[in-house]
Parts: C-alpha cells; structure tokens; sequence
C-alpha cells in the first residue's frame, strides 16, 4: 500500500533551519533531509531510516524538534512493512 503523505510546511521550514545550522548534529540533518526529500513528492521513508525515526522516537535524549521530524518520516513509511 503506497503512502501519499508528504511533509508540510512547518516541518519543511523547521528541517531546512536545521540543515543549515551548524550546530545541528548528524542524526538531526539525517532526518532533516529525509523530511525534505519528501516535500511535495510521492516519496516513501526507506526502511533504514524508518528504523533511525524509530529509535530516534523511543530515545529519550533527542528534544522536541528531532522527535518532530522523526514522527513525520514514520508517518510517511511504507504501510506494508
């Protein structure tokens, strides 16, 4: 079953904010561009980072704003797996 999500604007606006700090860490910029990759497209999460979302969601050490994205690459995956 294809899933027709897609990133909207405020996650969009959040994950280009992360990209280009310099601050961010890597598995924030991971989830960043996966969020970004599927804005305005068709797009699925592939199964690795479905997997990083998922861990990253049950992690108590990553704050609000990585949880944000990882909840919407999840959102995004394919439903059959």
């Amino acid at each position: 079953m294809v899933n027709k999500k897609q990133s909207g604007p405020d996650l969009t606006h959040l994950a280009s904010d992360i990209l280009r700090n310099p601050n961010s860490s890597n598995i924030q910029k991971q989830l960043a561009g996966s969020v970004l990759a599927q804005s305005g497209t068709d797009k699925q999460t592939g199964a690795k980072m479905e997997d990083i979302a998922s861990k990253t969601l049950s992690s108590p050490k990553y704050n609000d704003d990585t949880k944000a994205l990882a909840a919407s690459i999840v959102s995004q995956s394919n439903k059959e797996r």
